[in-house]
């Protein structure tokens, strides 16, 4: 299983709690989020930052079955 991770660059604010506590998952990139790689394994711990990120700009898909398992607003 694979998951694919993108951040919604119109809403992301650059808060960086993503950043912050998963440095080898997202980076900052002119002020703006975006994952260091975008196929991952699953990682509860993505999920965890999609749940927290004050502008629900990070969209997670199960690349499998297109199942969305954290959407962006």
């Amino acid at each position: 299983m694979t998951w694919h991770i993108e951040v919604d660059q119109r809403a992301c604010m650059g808060a960086g709690l993503c950043n912050g506590n998963l440095p080898d998952r997202f980076r900052l990139v002119g002020g703006k989020a975006e994952p260091t790689e975008t196929g991952i394994e699953p990682d509860e711990d993505v999920l965890d930052a999609a749940d927290y990120c004050p502008y629900r700009a990070i969209r997670i898909t199960d690349m499998a079955t297109g199942e969305s398992l954290a959407a962006a607003d």
